[in-house]
């Protein structure tokens, strides 16, 4: 469970971020929506302690990002918008290996748990390929790998689909709505969005609406349309 206790979130400068958030999330599958400037992404950081509150808690199954952040890192995986920004190994299998050991794997199990992982996601004929020629699908399914690997309880996952075209698209949402973890998706995908359990809208730094996806996403429509 995670759960946000009065949260507030002030930039550098000390413009508000995010004010006011008070959340539980247990459902299984969970969208954070809203325009760009919006804050949801700020809200998706906060979730293993990218970025910590200004203000208030977050904690994820009892333990504070701010005081517990290694731990709470082991339980919630973070997969960023731009794969670029995540892979850091010569190749996908050196990538998801380089993280397993920093975990405690040894080399050999490193590997062979990395060559499963990306079996599971049909890259298993990708792994020696130099990471910068992958297509765009290819380097998001390597960073998922590389997160889901770690087997933590969460998922959270930035924009998964936004640059992808639709052959890569459809293969990327098939492995998210494959994984057994619990998943935070930021995304503008309202088709995407609405095969999620709960779907949260930011606007202007606070909770607009949450509830179904059928519910949320008219609520978002009428209000980018009213602006």
């Amino acid at each position: 469970m995670i759960t946000f206790t009065d949260v507030e979130v002030l930039a550098t400068g000390g413009a508000v971020l995010l004010h006011d958030i008070a959340l539980t999330f247990d459902e299984r599958r969970v969208a954070i929506i809203g325009a760009n400037g919006s804050g949801k992404t700020t809200l998706a950081r906060l979730l293993n302690g990218l970025t910590l509150p200004t203000r208030g808690t977050v904690t994820v199954d009892g333990l504070d990002t701010a005081g517990d952040r290694r731990s709470v890192q082991r339980r919630v995986g973070f997969v960023f918008q731009d794969a670029d920004h995540q892979l850091v190994a010569p190749t996908p299998v050196e990538d998801i290996a380089l993280g397993l050991r920093a975990h405690g794997a040894g080399k050999r199990a490193a590997h062979e748990t990395a060559l499963d992982v990306l079996r599971q996601v049909s890259l298993e004929h990708k792994a020696d390929q130099a990471i910068h020629t992958l297509s765009g699908g290819e380097k998001h399914l390597v960073a998922l790998c590389g997160v889901v690997a770690l087997e933590p309880r969460w998922v959270v996952v930035d924009e998964p689909t936004t640059t992808l075209d639709l052959v890569n698209r459809r293969r990327v949402i098939d492995v998210l709505m494959g994984l057994p973890q619990h998943l935070v998706i930021v995304s503008h995908d309202l088709e995407l969005v609405s095969q999620l359990d709960r779907v949260v809208l930011i606007d202007r730094g606070a909770v607009a609406a949450d509830g179904s996806a059928a519910l949320v996403t008219d609520v978002y429509v009428d209000l980018v349309g009213a602006r």
